[in-house]
């Protein structure tokens, strides 16, 4: 399996960035996908999940700001991420849960200048 993550950059409080991850090597419309950052020297958290079905969960820091969706034709996760904020500044990383192993991509940077 393999997750690759683009759409990071830099941008200014208030701005946007949409992120994307391609998936291959896995049955991709059965997994659950999520987005997760990791802000240097704190831990990885979850940023937002969609099941296979298309039910969604965030954090309650980003609800309302960002949104994931999935497009199962063509092993696509995405996460559009409106009104950025400094806090929002870390390596986000797409995740792919099966039923026995989690899969995860490189990463890509997000930064968000005030």
């Amino acid at each position: 399996v393999q997750l690759v993550e683009s759409g990071g950059g830099s941008v200014q409080a208030g701005g946007s960035l949409r992120l994307s991850c391609a998936a291959s090597g896995s049955i991709f419309s059965i997994n659950s996908m999520g987005w997760y950052r990791q802000a240097p020297g704190k831990q990885r958290d979850m940023v937002a999940v969609i099941a296979s079905r298309g039910s969604t969960t965030y954090a309650d820091s980003v609800k309302g700001r960002f949104t994931i969706s999935r497009d199962n034709a063509k092993n696509m996760v995405y996460l559009q991420m409106n009104s950025l904020k400094p806090e929002d500044t870390a390596v986000y990383y797409c995740r792919q849960s099966t039923t026995y192993v989690d899969y995860w991509g490189q990463g890509t940077q997000v930064t968000v200048s005030s």
